[in-house]
């Protein structure tokens, strides 16, 4: 275990040292999120009514999960570039763990999604965002956030080892992020929905997660909706969380030590 650590450690060291040789990287995490501050505050929140509470407050942890989630593709496609520059054949020369090589690509591009969260944050600020729930609690909410990008980024590390190809992961993953997205109350109440397609949405991963960072920013909607799922988010999100989580990253392994044997 400790040699897990170490090594990586070690290269998580060395993907922050190539982003500041490559600081193109972080446009991913600076300019398209603050289009979708901008773009949601702006284009829509002057069109949107939300009972309770302003759009602007209402939309700004749809658009913080909606970047935890994309952050899937972007590790997707770095894996599968690395796997194809012969990246993956130098580091399986090397005595070091497996492992520690999707460990260090995952926690540094989380390192990513959370520079991400701190830009968004600011431009959400400007455009009249505000916190009301107090220090601990809107820690809460960017941990269960970060949790979330954390799940996604694992996501992407397998489909980029399945798939070994950066326009497969990146259609595959736009297939599997919009149904999440647009199927979830990141953008709008689900009060209007039918009610079969309401319970669906209820249940979807991103609404409880999206949902229980409103709960705790202050930022909740009166229409909320009743059933467990929306009156737990929080229970919900964890849950699905730590399920997904279990499920993907021994997937993940068992496919990185296949890829890398090959």
């Amino acid at each position: 275990m400790s040699e897990v650590i170490v090594d990586g450690w070690a290269l998580i060291g060395r993907h922050i040292r190539h982003i500041r040789r490559v600081p193109q990287k972080l446009l991913s995490v600076t300019i398209m999120p603050v289009a979708f501050v901008l773009a949601f505050g702006y284009v829509l929140g002057s069109a949107m009514q939300v009972p309770g509470v302003e759009y602007r407050e209402y939309f700004m942890a749809g658009v913080f999960s909606q970047v935890m989630i994309a952050g899937m593709t972007t590790t997707g496609v770095g894996i599968c570039e690395d796997l194809n520059n012969g990246l993956m054949d130098r580091f399986r020369s090397l005595p070091m763990s497996r492992s520690a090589v999707l460990i260090g690509r995952t926690v540094s591009d989380l390192l990513l999604s959370a520079i991400a969260c701190v830009v968004m944050s600011a431009v959400g600020y400007a455009i009249g965002w505000r916190i009301h729930g107090g220090f601990w609690n809107a820690m809460a909410g960017f941990g269960l956030l970060l949790l979330l990008g954390f799940v996604a980024i694992w996501g992407g590390a397998l489909l980029g080892l399945a798939l070994r190809s950066g326009e497969a992961v990146n259609s595959l993953g736009f297939v599997i992020v919009m149904p999440f997205m647009f199927l979830s109350s990141a953008f709008i109440p689900l009060n209007g929905l039918p009610d079969w397609l309401r319970a669906v949405a209820q249940w979807n991963p991103l609404t409880a997660v999206t949902d229980e960072c409103r709960r705790l920013w202050g930022n909740s909607t009166t229409a909320r909706g009743d059933g467990f799922a929306a009156e737990h988010p929080g229970v919900v999100a964890l849950v699905a969380l730590a399920v997904l989580f279990a499920v993907i990253v021994p997937a993940a392994v068992r496919s990185f030590s296949k890829a890398t044997a090959r």
